[in-house]
């Protein structure tokens, strides 16, 4: 499915954080959503998941929209946020069985790909472990099982590097990948650059919650008349350069 959003308007009080943002995330591709704090990153992906709604605008996959369709709409939707959100009373276990429940996925089907992912994460043998017992990064990779139990849509992943360690950030990457190849859309939030050069097919960097430029790296760097930039050098001049916008 295409993740189409077609001048959204949008935020939480009356003033707009977010005004006449629009682009696309087609099957297949992972797009990174950057820009400075405050620009509008998680306010977007926050429409786009359904818990904010647009003043004006439309958010829509393949023409499906909350509006029309909200379960339908959701469960074509997997998301890994920036904050790991786990239930203090439920166990490791009992969190996969929500998701599964949530999805309405066949457990008998199901768990043989949880138990891969719990071991790409060893977390298998914590399976009866509460969320008291979890570090922040392992918090983390919880959330990441969770959203891979299933085969989604739409993948968004907000600030999913910060916490993990480097082993699990190769193996979150290589699952992104595998999502892709399976004509999953993928919107990212990160600041690890770096990181998303090397990943993403395009990217969207907002400032002042207007998109300020999106495109492949080549392409940015055209519009920042410098053919060698790094994505750190064009974000940054772009992102300067918006502030007062």
């Amino acid at each position: 499915m295409t993740l189409k959003i077609e001048h959204l308007v949008g935020g939480y009080g009356q003033v707009p954080v977010l005004k006449d943002v629009s682009f696309n995330v087609e099957p297949g591709e992972l797009v990174g959503l950057i820009g400075l704090n405050g620009a509008g990153k998680s306010t977007t992906i926050n429409h786009v998941i359904g818990l904010l709604r647009p003043y004006s605008g439309t958010i829509s996959l393949d023409g499906l929209t909350v509006k029309a369709n909200e379960a339908e709409y959701k469960h074509s939707i997997a998301y890994v946020p920036e904050t790991p959100i786990l239930y203090d009373e439920l166990t490791l276990r009992e969190h996969l069985e929500l998701t599964m429940m949530a999805y309405s996925l066949d457990p008998e089907k199901t768990w043989p790909r949880a138990k891969d992912l719990l071991q790409t994460f060893r977390l298998d043998n914590k399976l009866d472990w509460f969320p008291a017992k979890f570090s922040k990064g392992m918090k983390q990779k919880v959330m990441i099982c969770c959203a891979f139990l299933h085969d989604p849509k739409l993948l968004i992943v907000d600030e999913p590097f910060y916490g993990l360690d480097p082993l699990a950030v190769h193996e979150l990457l290589r699952l992104i990948n595998r999502a892709k190849c399976h004509h999953t859309a993928v919107l990212m939030s990160t600041h690890v650059l770096d990181t998303a050069e090397r990943y993403c097919d395009r990217f969207v960097l907002l400032t002042a919650g207007r998109v300020k430029a999106s495109g492949t790296l080549k392409e940015l760097r055209q519009q920042a008349h410098n053919e060698h930039a790094s994505l750190d050098d064009i974000y940054l001049k772009m992102a300067r350069d918006g502030v007062d916008d």
